[in-house]
């Protein structure tokens, strides 16, 4: 029996883990992840030019300070700062890798969970743990979201997803096109520009981009007066106090904001450019996420004539390429499919409780890390509009506090329960394709108190670390 099963040895997992060992050093725990080694989305993402879109200052732990100079780190860095997180004390001993969790049942009766893992093998292991601690991401490792397009199967050339990046793809003086405008998208145009013949990224829609510094020099001017731990914590508080203001701003101000982004996009273009089509979004600021773009690299590469936007539909494929809706063709000898993620919700593990499946469509969402009628367990689920880790170290130390709380009055069941009547509403206030795809899936959050989900870093600190645990919603009992 551990104390805490832990799923998922990526950045919430390992970050998981160090908060159990600082704090609760008498608890058991295990880490189980479904891979072959740990790092979650940094090691499963391997196209050209993966990097982080938020600044490493927010995204790196608050109890490792990220030294690299780098605002936004390339994948194969932030893989090796999750690996050095895990050795240094100790923590990657206690991973057990290849092993998928399948199903978790509750026991009233045991107050335990029992979940089952299908090993590398094929063959079953179970154990049993009083805590489930859910660090598996939010999005499928299976499958991106891969739409089905029109004649797709005529095309003579390489098809290819970012999730699914074929080692050994040259894409040297090859033409290229990108589908898509998001995160990945942005990040594979310019990567790949510098030695494809041309890269064309072709977008429905246009998204809200901004170009960011590659260094901060912040950290950079004050470590040279102060403890790296102290310059670092004070240039993470000026990213995390700027990012909750352009939030807010996004949505008190979303016509100023937009005239702003857009505006910084012809200054960067220049007045030949056509930004009012390929660069001025439909919808409002930080209704979908804003994508970073260090020192400009997509900019830079549109400028030398490497890159080019087209924004159309697709009509077809071709042999050689695409026919867009416009009656344009484009030619490629590569195609890359970077249409988006599909989401999962809890880890796509089955939960029963007590014999009955859980459903989390049914379920609300407490503080946006607990479900609602789910004993103990707690899912990391980060933020939307700031850096994923910011809100994974505010639920792992909340793990620790409830543990803790939960010992000193022998209580060995915690389960979230609504005290009145709620409206339901969305879990995310968030209109990208791989939220709305999956809203049906996704838990509801209420219309008031520990229900909501805030994207703000602030409310969730003084909430998740100084705020009552016996708040009427949380409901222990000891037998």
């Amino acid at each position: 029996m551990l104390d805490v099963l832990i799923i998922g040895a990526g950045l919430s997992g390992i970050g998981a883990a160090r908060h159990l060992q600082s704090k609760c050093p008498e608890k058991t725990w295990r880490i189980w992840e479904a891979r072959s080694q740990m790092g979650g989305t940094w090691d499963l993402f391997r196209y050209p030019g993966v990097r982080s879109d938020s600044d490493m200052l927010t995204l790196g732990y608050a109890f490792k300070p990220w030294v690299g100079t780098t605002t936004m780190a390339d994948g194969a860095s932030i893989l090796s700062y999750i690996q050095d997180a895990a050795h240094e004390t100790g923590v990657d001993q206690h991973i057990s890798y290849g092993h998928q969790v399948t199903h978790a049942e509750w026991s009233s009766l045991d107050a335990c969970w029992t979940l089952t893992a299908v090993l590398a093998n094929g063959d079953t292991v179970q154990q049993r743990a009083r805590f489930v601690h859910l660090c598996g991401g939010y999005y499928s490792y299976e499958s991106g979201h891969q739409p089905e397009f029109a004649q797709q199967s005529a095309f003579k050339g390489a098809l290819v997803y970012p999730q699914f990046w074929p080692t050994g793809l040259d894409h040297a003086n090859k033409r290229v096109v990108v589908i898509g405008s998001g995160a990945t998208a942005i990040t594979l145009v310019p990567a790949m520009a510098n030695t494809a013949a041309h890269v064309t990224m072709l977008q429905r829609s246009p998204s809200y981009v901004v170009s960011l510094p590659s260094q901060d020099p912040l950290p950079l001017f004050l470590g040279r007066w102060l403890p790296t731990s102290w310059a670092h914590t004070i240039a993470r508080w000026k990213n995390i106090v700027q990012s909750v203001f352009y939030f807010q701003l996004a949505r008190r101000q979303p016509a100023f904001l937009k005239r702003y982004l857009v505006g910084l996009v012809g200054q960067a273009l220049g007045k030949g450019f056509d930004v009012k089509t390929h660069f001025t979004p439909r919808y409002n600021p930080w209704t979908q996420r804003v994508c970073a773009l260090p020192d400009g690299d997509l900019f830079k590469a549109l400028k030398a004539g490497r890159a080019s936007v087209v924004t159309d539909q697709i009509a077809h494929f071709t042999a050689t390429g695409l026919s867009l809706q416009s009656g344009q063709d484009i030619a490629a000898d590569i195609i890359v499919v970077a249409t988006g993620l599909k989401l999962n919700v809890l880890a796509d593990i089955a939960f029963t409780v007590d014999g009955h499946a859980f459903v989390a469509g049914d379920a609300y969402s407490y503080k946006g890390m607990m479900l609602s009628g789910l004993p103990n367990v707690v899912l990391t689920f980060g933020y939307s509009n700031a850096s994923w880790t910011l809100k994974a170290d505010l639920i792992a130390g909340f793990v620790c506090r409830l543990l803790k709380h939960m010992d000193q009055h022998a209580y060995r069941e915690v389960r979230p329960t609504p005290a009145r009547p709620m409206t339901a509403q969305p879990f995310m206030d968030f209109s990208s394709g791989y939220v709305t795809r999956s809203s049906e899936l996704l838990p509801k959050q209420g219309d008031h108190g520990p229900w909501r989900v805030h994207q703000n870093y602030l409310r969730d600190l003084l909430s998740l670390r100084f705020g009552w645990l016996n708040d009427g919603v949380l409901r222990f009992r000891r037998s």
